[in-house]
């Protein structure tokens, strides 16, 4: 992952809204959650739920998928998988026990 490209991503989550709204895509996932959806959950008016959705998207951290008359969200997770690596890519120095305390917090998330 280049520079630019985790630069993107880290703006489009610097907003509140569209960190919990990438948060929620991913609890969802594979299947994603419809527009319509996601705005109740936040009790947003579809036009700002919209306007955040298509910053989530021309980050590349979500992608949508029309089904009939609906739109589903869908978080990235190769790209999120590849935003967590960039971040933690140097941090041990290449001293292995170091990164054990992190990847023992990742592992319980996947059963």
């Amino acid at each position: 992952m280049d520079h630019s490209f985790a630069v993107r991503c880290f703006s489009a989550l610097g907003h509140p809204r569209r960190l919990e709204v990438l948060r929620l895509l991913i609890r969802h996932a594979p299947g994603g959650l419809k527009a319509g959806d996601v705005a109740q959950a936040f009790e947003q008016p579809a036009s700002t739920m919209s306007s955040h959705l298509r910053i989530l998207a021309d980050a590349g951290l979500i992608s949508s998928e029309r089904k009939g008359r609906e739109i589903y969200f869908t978080p990235d997770i190769d790209r999120l998988r590849g935003l967590v690596l960039f971040l933690v890519a140097d941090c041990c120095g290449g001293r292995a026990e170091q990164c054990e305390p992190l990847l023992a917090e990742l592992l319980p998330c996947c059963p």
